[in-house]
């Protein structure tokens, strides 16, 4: 793509008023977008109100697309267009493709074949310990991870996926110029070395709630198939399935236990016909992927009073105590050493449940 096609591109997404239904209409209709800047105002109404097509008529603002160009100049950065042969495949099979992406980092990503993991954003300790675990299994067995770059599973994702040969694509909701949140600052600039971050939104769009849920049919969209790790009943989570699944993509859910209230989304799921998962195994099988078989995350059983006291749900220490016959000073010693050691989280009110 020459560089009057990049700034024609460019130049339509930067016009007030044109979203994305409308770019692929005149798209459709007119051909690339130095047709569409082409078109006389008054074949472009017939497609757009008159007041856009004004504006289009005025061909591109050098100013509006200037930041960008001056972006596109750094290493790592790009524009990936419906034009282009690296555009992701996949999301061509989807009803609203967006007509171009910004990228920052291996843009080669964009095509290989990957695997969607989102989940709650206050995930328990056993949900981000899953969460990694899983990513780490499937991005070695050559699965990109896909996920939001939000918080809680999102986070746990992308560092699991950054552990394997894959790696991951996070998928934003602001322009790749902002970092949201700011405390995964770290994690996007490791992203960016190991593998990419896209969005289908301009430079300098702040985190605008409605934009995140948009961005959600694209980490669908990308991935062969979409793992919920932990959800609440009404969560975003449980609309990035539903669109998984709409897309014709396979949906799989973790299960987790009848009391927890992330794991209701996931039961949900499941009653809904989503796959029940243990580990990264069953859903390469599910995809019949063609690999050598990765590890459960599933952890044998270990043979420890405190945790067969303790089981896999939360548990108070009086009831530890209760369970152990061990006395208060005792299993505090052992609370604690195990904590060190990440095999127990402590949650508020005196509760303690194992994360493997």
């Amino acid at each position: 793509m020459n560089d009057a096609e990049r700034n024609a591109w460019l130049g339509l997404s930067l016009t007030a008023g044109l979203g994305a239904l409308s770019y692929r209409k005149l798209l459709t209709a007119l051909g690339g977008p130095e047709q569409i800047y082409a078109a006389t105002v008054s074949t472009l109404k017939l497609y757009v109100p008159v007041a856009l097509a004004q504006r289009i008529a005025l061909g591109v603002d050098t100013d509006a697309i200037a930041p960008t160009l001056d972006w596109l100049a750094q290493s790592d950065n790009y524009l990936v267009t419906l034009a282009d042969s690296d555009y992701p495949q996949r999301l061509l099979e989807i009803p609203d493709p967006p007509p171009l992406l910004y990228v920052k980092g291996r843009r080669e990503l964009l095509n290989k074949p990957s695997l969607a993991i989102i989940g709650s954003r206050s995930t328990t300790p056993q949900g981000r310990l899953n969460a990694e675990n899983f990513a780490h299994s499937l991005a070695d067995a050559g699965l990109t991870i896909v996920s939001g770059l939000a918080l809680g599973v999102d986070t746990a994702a992308h560092q699991g996926g950054l552990l394997g040969a894959a790696s991951t694509v996070a998928v934003v909701g602001t322009g790749l110029d902002i970092v949201y949140p700011a405390s995964n600052k770290a994690l996007a600039h490791q992203i960016v070395a190991q593998g990419a971050i896209i969005s289908e939104f301009p430079l300098g769009t702040p985190s605008i709630a409605g934009n995140f849920p948009r961005r959600n049919r694209i980490i669908s969209g990308m991935g062969l198939g979409c793992l919920v790790v932990e959800a609440a009943l009404k969560s975003g989570s449980l609309i990035t399935a539903r669109l998984a699944s709409e897309q014709g993509r396979e949906v799989f859910a973790i299960p987790g236990s009848i009391h927890s209230p992330v794991a209701r989304g996931c039961h949900y799921l499941i009653k809904q016909g989503a796959k029940l998962v243990e580990s990264a195994q069953d859903i390469l099988d599910e995809l019949r992927w063609q690999t050598d078989a990765v590890p459960s995350v599933v952890q044998a059983e270990v043979s420890d009073p405190l945790f067969d006291a303790m089981g896999f749900e939360p548990c108070h220490i009086d009831t530890l105590i209760m369970r152990s016959g061990l006395t208060a000073q005792t299993l505090s010693a052992m609370l604690l050493e195990k904590e060190l050691m990440g095999q127990v989280a402590t949650h508020p009110g005196g509760m303690y449940q194992r994360i493997f």
